[in-house]
């Protein structure tokens, strides 16, 4: 732990990024367990659907990309006060539009200011992460996207009580909007002034354009796009069951918007076991092999979605690919942060790269959908998850004359 943290300073700061990991699962899930309502009250078809997705994958990638620009020049503590102020309107919009003025670009607007905020936390909370691993010396980052996981169980949990309820989805956003907000300046009042990876002691700290270029330099590294590509496939296969899978059990397999919601928290219950648990099993066989069994069980439990000729069978398949889908994000960030000195660096850099993926996916997954439909569409996720499974050898922990000279 860095000496100039006090224990009590540390846990808090811990626990707080413990709590925005669980706030953006959570609106990722309110908005996926929502998806089959949104469609129908609005009146529009798959394609329709990935354009609006796209709009959210758009700003999502905007708010990755500027994201180490914002670190650089405020530190993350301001940062994620910011962005989860801002997801949680956009949520709270993406209701109002659907239900109060019916109005799809109302939708968008919220949409927009949902993928622009998640999208810039997602990378803050990843460097803060890993900050945290550092400091710890074990294992931890899998238990971090756990929450992650436990927000996304929640809010599908909360998604599938609330549509057998008949709460339409503006109360139910809105009510999410206003937790994540409290969340958002209880995690900024815990999280300290000086944290050793982003905020140094104003005496120490570099000038921000410095800190830009530093930033920059781990895009010239060939680890960084392998470490990308392992990451891109995890997450086409989580954002792909997020945004589609609710879908797909309600009107491909016929089982109705309950169901559909009920199959996300089995994928998302699935996906946060692991994590919680992962770490000594990566500590004990290594990230190359976790990543290459999990990359298996993954395109496994993908092609058992598509084939399932039952309802049962399409809840195995949905526990198997959240199983799968569990660990190469949170292990490509710890790969990425290998050499304490460039963690953050590279962590945005891989960090990008991976939620690109997830964010950018989805739409893509959408428009191809309404051509030959949503199930023959997952075909493609099983590719890129056996193709993240071949570059698993990417995470293999940096050897020490390697850290400085990574690729």
């Amino acid at each position: 732990m860095d000496t100039a943290l006090t224990r009590s300073q540390f846990v808090r700061w811990r626990a707080a990024i413990f709590a925005i990991f669980l706030a953006s699962g959570l609106s990722i899930a309110t908005w996926a367990s929502r998806v089959p309502d949104i469609k129908a009250a609005l009146h529009i078809d798959n394609g329709q659907m990935g354009l609006l997705l796209l709009g959210m994958g758009i700003s999502s990638i905007i708010g990755i990309s500027t994201s180490p620009a914002v670190m650089a020049r405020t530190g993350a503590r301001l940062g994620m006060l910011v962005t989860m102020l801002s997801f949680a309107i956009g949520v709270g919009l993406v209701g109002l539009g659907t239900n109060v003025l019916g109005s799809v670009p109302v939708v968008v607007a919220g949409l927009v200011l949902f993928g622009l905020g998640n999208g810039s936390l997602d990378v803050m909370m990843n460097v803060e992460a890993t900050a945290i691993e550092q400091q710890m010396g074990k294992t931890i980052l899998p238990v971090f996207h756990a929450f992650f996981s436990l927000g996304t169980v929640i809010g599908a949990g909360v998604g599938a009580l609330v549509v057998n309820l008949g709460l339409n989805v503006a109360a139910h956003t809105l009510i999410i909007a206003v937790i994540i907000a409290v969340l958002a300046f209880a995690c900024w009042m815990n999280v300290p002034n000086r944290e050793a990876a982003l905020d140094p002691q104003p005496e120490e700290k570099p000038h921000w354009r410095e800190r830009m270029h530093v930033a920059l330099e781990a895009w010239r590294e060939p680890r960084t796009y392998f470490l990308g590509i392992v990451m891109l496939g995890m997450s086409f296969a989580e954002g792909g069951a997020n945004d589609w899978l609710a879908l797909g059990v309600s009107e491909d397999h016929h089982a109705g918007p309950a169901l559909g919601a009920a199959a996300l928290a089995t994928f998302s219950v699935a996906m946060t076991v692991v994590r919680l648990f992962g770490g000594p099993l990566v500590d004990r066989f290594g990230r190359v092999v976790v990543l290459r069994v999990l990359a298996i069980t993954a395109a496994a439990g993908i092609l058992l979605f598509i084939l399932a000729p039952s309802t049962p069978l399409v809840f195995v398949a949905a526990a198997l690919w959240g199983v799968g889908a569990s660990l190469g994000f949170p292990l490509g960030m710890s790969a990425a942060a290998d050499d304490p000195a460039k963690a953050a660096a590279r962590v945005s850099a891989a960090a990008t790269i991976g939620y690109i993926a997830f964010l950018g996916g989805p739409p893509v997954l959408g428009f191809i959908s309404n051509h030959i439909g949503l199930l023959n569409t997952l075909y493609i996720l099983v590719v890129l998850a056996a193709l993240s499974g071949l570059f698993s050898g990417a995470a293999r922990p940096l050897r020490e004359e390697e850290k400085v000279s990574a690729g």
